[in-house]
């Protein structure tokens, strides 16, 4: 069985944290530079974000080596389910919470919430789904 705490969290997490000064530099400065959407911006963080996430996590995190379309696919499909996931259930629940405070604070703090979910929901999906057929410390865990 694979433990959940292992190095590959480790280091998702820092390739999480290039990642997310990527995706949150790009959302925030077209949110409130650009004047762009909400949906826009946060879509445009995990387009500059999941490209170094993709980059980095294949080969550093998950040490994985597999060259394939249906890889490039199951990365492309997990980042646009937990997208829509994360971002679909923080909004609601930023109105919710935030009913009453001016539009920008309510959709900063959505995107903040929704990034938060992403992250968790981006691990799961890469370990199990993206880059389940990896070598490396994931073929060391399913000895375990």
């Amino acid at each position: 069985m694979k433990r959940f705490f292992d190095s590959t969290m480790f280091r998702f997490l820092l390739v999480g944290i290039i990642n997310t000064l990527v995706g949150c530099g790009t959302m925030f400065l077209l949110y409130n530079l650009a004047g762009c959407t909400y949906w826009l911006s946060s879509a445009a963080n995990y387009l500059a974000g999941g490209t170094v996430s993709f980059i980095l996590n294949k080969h550093f995190t998950f040490r994985n080596h597999e060259h394939s379309w249906k890889q490039a696919a199951r990365f492309a499909a997990n980042v646009v389910i937990c997208y829509l996931l994360a971002y679909g259930c923080a909004k609601p629940l930023a109105l919710r919470i935030l009913a009453g405070q001016a539009v920008n604070v309510q959709e900063n703090a959505a995107m903040l919430v929704g990034m938060c979910l992403y992250t968790v929901l981006n691990y799961f999906g890469q370990r199990f789904f993206s880059f389940r057929a990896g070598s490396g410390d994931m073929s060391k865990n399913r000895r375990n």
